[in-house]
């Protein structure tokens, strides 16, 4: 993958800074960064600037967590007009939800919002031919979309498409991401299956990308020193995080998690679709292959994509380009 053009969505704070700033000490030629107001991203524009000492940072617009269509066309529009194709594209964006069940205009669950805005994007680029004939794609899913992690439970979409979608499982992944029909909110439990959707979304844009592309799923491991969780509620917080964060193994600098994306945009092509995080029972460290059952569900994996084409209202059939 030649290192030229990047876009990394949620650039302004966290993972994503780290990851842009990382970008640009690798020494590439252009790091597009998106955030939610313009005079936001252009002030985090120059800050990245000032610490990488390379002013190598274009500032893009792009709202993703509140499902502004809009938003999404708007940032392509203008991707379109400058005409350069893209060669890693790091999607980002995103967020722990909080105590209350919150939904966005269109009706879908606040931490299921990156994703919509997500597909939008990488559909939209592909379209319009912008990703380069040996893109990356690297989406941020989290540990808890592999099981295992203590107060974190993802549901069981099968068992909850047989119970109460007549055996429908896209219908009841519809369900997950726009918490409605028969969903009991509880925030753990929607982060959880936030992440594990996107892990079943990746898996079936692979199915989809044009030969050469390659997209990955990665949990960057713990890293509580973001702004990830600013809508959790205050145990988790204010109590939670600063007692996990004094377990070994259990917190690491951005800059550490965020290698983790750079790391996975190197992988070929015979990885594209797979899901990267910690060893089991682990939270940082070395990622490796996820290859729990449930993960690998095709599907699963095909429902996950025809709900978030249903709830986004755009499609992409299997190597359509």
């Amino acid at each position: 993958m030649e290192h030229s053009i990047a876009l990394v969505t949620g650039a302004t704070s966290g993972l994503g800074h780290a990851a842009a700033r990382s970008l640009a000490e690798e020494g590439w030629r252009e790091i597009i960064i998106t955030g939610r107001s313009l005079t936001q991203v252009q002030a985090t524009a120059a800050q990245l600037s000032a610490e990488a000492k390379r002013k190598v940072f274009t500032p893009l617009e792009l709202e993703l967590e509140l499902d502004e269509a809009s938003s999404v066309q708007a940032a392509l529009a203008e991707l379109v007009k400058r005409g350069r194709p893209i060669d890693f594209l790091l999607l980002n964006a995103g967020m722990v939800p909080g105590k209350k069940r919150v939904l966005t205009a269109t009706g879908i669950e606040a931490s299921q919002a990156p994703l919509i805005g997500h597909h939008q994007l990488t559909v939209g680029l592909l379209r319009a031919n912008l990703l380069s004939p040996n893109a990356r794609i690297v989406i941020t899913s989290a540990e808890p979309a592999r099981g295992g992690v203590p107060m974190f439970k993802y549901t069981d979409a099968f068992a909850f498409a047989a119970k109460y979608f007549r055996g429908d499982q896209t219908a009841a992944v519809e369900a997950l991401i726009r918490s409605g029909p028969h969903v009991k909110y509880a925030p753990k439990n929607a982060y959880a299956d936030a992440k594990l959707i996107v892990a079943w979304w990746a898996a079936a844009l692979a199915r989809r990308l044009p030969s050469g592309m390659a997209v990955y799923a990665v949990s960057p491991g713990a890293s509580n020193a973001t702004n990830v969780a600013r809508n959790a509620g205050p145990l988790l917080k204010y109590l939670m995080i600063p007692i996990v964060n004094l377990i070994p193994g259990m917190n690491q600098a951005p800059e550490t998690a965020a290698r983790r994306y750079l790391q996975a945009s190197e992988f070929g092509t015979d990885a594209s679709g797979q899901f990267f995080a910690s060893a089991q029972g682990k939270f940082s460290g070395p990622m490796e292959v996820q290859l729990q059952p449930h993960l690998l569900d095709g599907a699963n994996q095909e429902a996950a994509w025809q709900a978030v084409v249903n709830v986004s209202g755009v499609g992409l059939l299997p190597r359509e380009l």
